[in-house]
């Protein structure tokens, strides 16, 4: 409310105080000086650089994404599986947990015309020949990953989970 009155001041005041000083008595002019300097301090007075900053408290932390070395060990299965069409990328699609890992490793492996993958989440322990580190991609509640692949074009793979032995259902591209 203080600031409304003191708005409608400077519109009202400022202009019969300039129109006093170019045309009033000396001791007009002495208060048209004083009121301005008054409207001038209060304006001050009442900027928000002078108020006190408003601290926000957060009762809930930001949920918390484990470094890429420090992240659960876990080992996805991979529900879906993209092949491009230049058939150089292979696309591996599964459900997010909430601590997804940064990276994954990945090992892949032919069989016939089966493409045998296994994912591996936080650190692996003992010597796997051919494990790429590559990065886990979050969107919504699916996890995802990119592997480049060297695939002759007369041969058509079926990615295969490692582990289960199970084919990956193949995902359209979009």
């Amino acid at each position: 409310m203080l600031a409304i009155a003191l708005g409608i001041a400077w519109l009202v005041l400022s202009p019969l105080c300039l129109w006093i000083l170019f045309r009033g008595r000396m001791g007009a002019k002495i208060g048209a000086l004083l009121t301005l300097a008054a409207m001038e301090a209060a304006t001050v007075a009442l900027s928000p650089a002078h108020e006190a900053p408003q601290v926000v408290a957060h009762d809930v932390p930001p949920p918390a994404r484990l470094p890429a070395a420090e992240c659960a060990e876990r080992t996805p299965v991979p529900q879906t599986a993209r092949l491009e069409k230049d058939r150089e990328t292979l696309e591996l699609f599964w459900t997010a947990e909430p601590d997804e890992c940064r990276t994954a490793k990945v090992v892949l492996r032919h069989k016939g015309r089966e493409l045998r993958v296994w994912v591996h989440e936080g650190p692996l322990h003992g010597h796997h020949e051919g494990v790429r580190t590559v990065p886990v991609h979050v969107v919504g509640d699916t996890a995802s990953l990119r592997l480049a692949l060297h695939v002759p074009e007369h041969v058509r793979y079926q990615p295969v989970d490692g582990r289960s032995g199970r084919d990956i259902a193949s995902r359209q591209a979009p």
